[in-house]
């Protein structure tokens, strides 16, 4: 069983979604088990349905106003070029007044997501032998849900995609089955262990962050930077955690694990959606993941001069899964 994991990271999610669309059309991977957190799950109902043009045209054209029906933040450039958050002292007083929760509401994100998936795609999805999960933090609860297509009705399975990737205090806190749920990456930013548990054999992982820290943050400008800079410490934090796990669990149960990371820092604060910047991370994405399997094609030649070909093959099948035969050697691909 084949799964693609796609890890939370905001506007970030423009690169997977390029790195996916590699994969799918271009490998030609065929995947049985759909996994996303925050801004995964975002993009893996139409990955699943190979409607990869559709999801891009989608996500590389959002701004604040697609994702906030009250934005807590305005975005303004610094002197240096750079994009960063200041706090908009109306929308998050009026949102204490009203006695909300949180600083902000993204109500204008689940309008978009009944837009963007068709109650027909849906059922489509049901339909289909692929299962597609997306992970939750149930605050009441104190843990971390995975919600399943094939579990749930239309509208419901619109407020978990939602609901995934309400990132508090920013975004809207939701009361669903009398708990309180926020964003699955509070809790798993990289799901790898729960693909292992559903059956999976080979997971590309897609990491919305550098292999290595490359990262010193500058110090904050106001309570909400600070708040900003706190968020991702701790998500940080997770996704080092759900990453050495998953790679425990990995060599535990012979799975296989592909890890696909961004190659360089592309933003330092992912609730900033420039639609040009995401334009440029897709195609950032397509091509880092075509360059790093050509890499990996070279590297695993084997010579097969003077060797069984019956154990290469059957250790090939092994640890590769998918092989072909070229000028007297198997390439793993």
């Amino acid at each position: 069983m084949r799964a693609l994991v796609i890890s939370g990271g905001g506007s970030k999610g423009a690169f997977a979604g390029g790195v996916s669309q590699y994969l799918i059309e271009e490998l030609k991977h065929k995947y049985d088990l759909y996994l996303g957190t925050s801004t995964g799950s975002l993009l893996i109902s139409h990955l699943a349905l190979n409607k990869t043009e559709k999801i891009k045209d989608i996500y590389t054209s959002v701004n604040q106003k697609s994702i906030f029906n009250n934005c807590p933040f305005t975005v303004k450039k610094t002197k240096h070029g750079q994009m960063e958050i200041a706090i908009n002292h109306i929308n998050v007083l009026k949102n204490l007044v009203l006695g909300r929760k949180t600083f902000g509401e993204s109500k204008n994100l689940r309008k978009l997501i009944s837009k963007a998936l068709s109650i027909d795609e849906f059922e489509d999805l049901q339909n289909s032998a692929e299962d597609i999960i997306v992970t939750v933090s149930n605050f009441s609860l104190n843990q971390v849900e995975y919600k399943s297509i094939n579990d749930f009705e239309y509208d419901d399975f619109c407020d978990w995609i939602w609901i995934s990737c309400n990132y508090t205090p920013f975004m809207s806190l939701v009361n669903k089955q009398g708990c309180e749920y926020a964003d699955g990456g509070f809790g798993s930013v990289v799901p790898i262990e729960e693909a292992i548990k559903r059956g999976a054999t080979v997971i590309d992982v897609i990491v919305l962050e550098t292999e290595v820290t490359h990262l010193n943050r500058m110090p904050s400008k106001n309570a909400f930077s600070l708040m900003t800079n706190m968020h991702s410490f701790m998500a940080d934090s997770i996704e080092k955690q759900n990453i050495r796990i998953g790679k425990f669990v990995a060599s535990n149960n012979d799975v296989i694990i592909n890890f696909y990371y961004t190659p360089t820092v592309l933003t330092t604060n992912s609730l900033i959606f420039n639609q040009d910047r995401m334009k440029q991370w897709w195609e950032i994405g397509f091509e880092y993941a075509k360059r790093k399997n050509i890499y990996k094609l070279a590297n695993y030649k084997i010579n097969c001069d003077n060797l069984d070909k019956e154990d290469i093959l059957e250790k090939i099948i092994k640890h590769l899964k998918i092989f072909t035969f070229v000028e007297g050697c198997i390439i793993g691909i």
